[in-house]
Parts: structure tokens; sequence; C-alpha cells
């Protein structure tokens, strides 16, 4: 089972500096169509190996650089990751009582594992898009509101 790692580490300075690089040097090469493309890796003996991977890899490396370069940490989750209450609560930023809730009245998908609950990752991010949607219009709704009530903001 997939977990997810609580313990992140946020890159070192040195470690943005070679992200953005790094993601400079690959982009310019995402720009073909080929389905795999070839790069060069050396060992500590400083020998060079030819690695073939699929363009979809490398386009993923661009944007795990990417968010390395912000200096951010990152985790990859297989889609068909699935995660304990507790990951999910963690990864929603909710309690995990909370989350339960979220669970029992159906607001969440979720399956059973023997007495475990479990909540794919594909249904977790989905929720949490539409959370974030329902948020974001009951923003404008109030931004609206002041406008029409000429509360002063602008």
């Amino acid at each position: 089972m997939n977990t997810i790692d609580r313990n992140l580490v946020l890159p070192e300075e040195r470690e943005i500096r070679a992200a953005i690089e790094g993601r400079r040097e690959l982009a310019a090469f995402l720009s073909t169509k080929f389905d795999t493309q070839k790069i060069q890796i050396f060992d500590r003996k400083n020998k060079a190996h030819q690695v073939e991977l699929p363009s979809t890899a490398l386009r993923l490396l661009v944007e795990i650089l990417g968010e390395l370069a912000e200096g951010n940490a990152v985790k990859i989750v297989p889609v068909q990751a699935e995660l304990t209450t507790q990951e999910a609560a963690d990864m929603l930023n909710v309690s995990r009582p909370h989350l339960v809730k979220l669970l029992e009245t159906g607001a969440l998908k979720f399956h059973k594992t023997g007495k475990h609950r479990r909540v794919q990752f594909a249904d977790l991010m989905e929720f949490r898009q539409q959370r974030e949607a329902d948020s974001e219009r009951a923003m404008q709704e109030l931004a609206d509101q002041a406008q029409q009530l000429n509360m002063g903001y602008e």
C-alpha cells in the first residue's frame, strides 16, 4: 500500500539552483513530438550512461523540478493509491474525526478493507477540487454582495 510521507524535506538552496537549471534544460526538449527521449547521466566515476525515458516522464520531471525550484517539497502519489483516514485528513488539512464524518455522511467516497476505511487518492483530489471551487464561488458571492451594498470594497 502507498502512503503519504508527512516528513517531507524542503530543498536546500543548491538543490533549488540545480532544479531551476535542470528544468530550463529539460523543457527545451519537450517541444519535440517524440514518444521517448534519451538523456545522459553520469556515475561517480564520471562515466556517461544513456537512458531512454518516456516523454511523459520527462514532462512530470519538469513539473517536479518547477516545484523544487520554488522551494517546495514534492511527493509523487500514484492516482490509484489508497489512503488511510489519517493520510486523507492530513492532505485536506482537517482532523481525522472530521474526515470520518465526511466519509460517513457520503460527502467523500471510501471503501472498507476489513474494519479500516480507505480513500482513493483520485477521489480525495476530486473532493478537494470541488471544495475549493465551492469556496471560490462563495467568496465571489460575498464580494458581489459587498459591491451591491456599496460597502467600500473595490
